[in-house]
């Protein structure tokens, strides 16, 4: 999706970006560290269980945060939302147009 957002909320996405990318590691490290500590299992199956759950979460994060233009910026905030990282507090920040358009595309039934 190449769809350009307006410049106020190009300008509030930059502004939140280092904090979601932020919220989005720290989620990933305690899935890890959850992953790491399950004793049922050996730590080889542990290993291949991270190695699994980073391949899957290093895609999300290329999917939510890199190469973040205004240009790209609708589908970069459709998949922060995806992900759940945006707080409602913070995607009311959005102008009303956005966040619907947002919540359309991002909703199940669309």
């Amino acid at each position: 999706m190449s769809a350009h957002i307006p410049e106020s909320d190009w300008k509030i996405l930059r502004q939140l970006k280092p904090m979601l990318l932020e919220r989005f590691c720290r989620r990933v490290l305690a899935d890890v560290i959850e992953t790491a500590s399950i004793p049922s299992e050996t730590y080889h199956q542990r290993y291949l269980r991270i190695f699994q759950l980073l391949r899957k979460q290093d895609d999300d994060l290329a999917r939510a945060f890199d190469d973040i233009r205004r240009s790209n910026a609708l589908s970069k905030l459709m998949m922060m939302r995806a992900l759940g990282l945006l707080t409602d507090e913070e995607f009311m920040r959005f102008r009303p147009e956005t966040r619907n358009l947002v919540d359309k595309l991002v909703s199940p039934h669309g």
